[in-house]
């Protein structure tokens, strides 16, 4: 019986650990079932974003260019006449207005030439007198006969020569004059001029070719902006003329804006006021020109600038934000929320921005109420809890 019982102990023991187990893991499964609760797992949390109704107003597309800024006018400065500067008399990189004094040229050989036609002049006039008294005598002796008919008629022709003498001596001493003029070398118009190129003592070669350059002069209000339209683009807007959506730059001035290199948006606005009469074969472009005022300086001739013009008659449309816009496979969609605050799936067709938002085309309605911020949050069909907002460019809302 002792050996038996011995054998027994181990089975006892054995079947003891086994009930406890069980108590162990009901206990544990109760305790979960309590902490779930009686309804079982506990429901996630209702997405919270934050909706927007869309802008509707009266929209325009507007087409980019690459553009530079060119001078309205730029001028080289010249000396009509020959001669050693002796005085500079503008400041280096500073505005003139048209009529300053820039450089003078030595004048006194000029005086002096002017002195001399001043006194051919006299002697040419004292000739011309003294032979109209003799031509005068010459018809008087000739109707006495006093004279022959070849002698009176030599005396009229010198007469008359003399008179042409006067003019020349006139004409001789006009052009002294404006040399000597000349030697004040003047702004032709007005605008900021660079430095000189030449200093005081130097020669200068005057005349039609081969001067010697001065200075520049650029006018700066208003300045232009040349740019490169492509024959799409080009071909785009005369057919847009042709149905009647849109004006051509060809025969009226359309509106322009532009953008410098560290300016966001479009602050500049201004008129496109030329386009060249044909294409480029070597680029395929057309010349296109807009001038803008710049009364501030701020803009200089040289500058590179983003100008953009109509791409389109104006259309109803709608804006939204730009990060609200979502992205399924290569197409654009939005989530809309029903009038139970449901999330549905829209797909949209989209335009440009335009000041900060972006355009749709079709998908939506000045109504519709667009999730914008929780979009990783939202489902199709899904319950929201949604946070109304104005729909305004994210920089806005900052």
């Amino acid at each position: 019986m002792q050996r038996a019982s011995f054998y027994l102990i181990p089975h006892i023991l054995t079947w003891r650990n086994a009930m406890a187990g069980l108590l162990i893991i009901s206990c544990l499964t109760s305790c979960k079932r309590g902490a779930l609760g009686p309804g079982g797992p506990p429901q996630a949390p209702t997405p919270e974003v934050t909706v927007a109704k869309p802008i509707a107003k009266r929209l325009m597309d507007w087409d980019e260019f690459t553009g530079r800024l060119t001078a309205r006018e730029r001028v080289e400065i010249h000396s009509r006449v020959s001669g050693y500067i002796t005085q500079v008399s503008f400041k280096e990189g500073t505005e003139v207005k048209a009529g300053d004094l820039l450089f003078t040229i030595d004048p006194r050989p000029y005086e002096a030439i002017v002195e001399r036609a001043e006194a051919m002049l006299a002697q040419a006039k004292t000739t011309a007198e003294l032979a109209g008294v003799e031509a005068k005598n010459a018809t008087a002796l000739r109707q006495g006969q006093a004279i022959s008919v070849e002698e009176s008629e030599r005396r009229l022709k010198s007469a008359t020569g003399e008179l042409a003498g006067v003019r020349a001596a006139e004409a001789a001493l006009r052009a002294a004059k404006l040399d000597l003029e000349f030697t004040q070398i003047r702004a032709p118009i007005s605008g900021r001029i660079s430095d000189a190129r030449v200093t005081e003592g130097n020669l200068v070669s005057g005349g039609t070719q081969n001067t010697t350059l001065l200075t520049t002069i650029v006018e700066l209000d208003p300045i232009y902006c040349e740019i490169e339209a492509d024959e799409r683009s080009v071909l785009k807007y005369r057919q847009m003329h042709k149905q009647g959506e849109r004006v051509s730059a060809m025969f009226e001035r359309i509106p322009a804006e532009m953008s410098l290199i560290n300016e966001e948006g479009w602050p500049h606005k201004g008129q496109v006021d030329f386009v060249d009469n044909q294409l480029n074969p070597a680029t395929g472009t057309i010349r296109a020109r807009a001038v803008f005022p710049n009364a501030d300086r701020l803009m200089a001739p040289g500058f590179f600038a983003k100008v953009r013009i109509p791409g389109s008659g104006e259309y109803d449309g709608v804006l939204i934000r730009d990060s609200a816009v979502g992205d399924d496979q290569g197409s654009s969609f939005v989530w809309v929320l029903d009038a139970e605050d449901k999330a549905v799936y829209r797909p949209i067709a989209l335009g440009p921005l335009l000041d900060g938002l972006r355009v749709v085309r079709s998908g939506l309605k000045a109504d519709d109420r667009v999730v914008v911020l929780g979009l990783m949050s939202v489902r199709n069909g899904g319950k929201v809890k949604a946070t109304p907002t104005d729909m305004l460019p994210v920089a806005a809302t900052k």
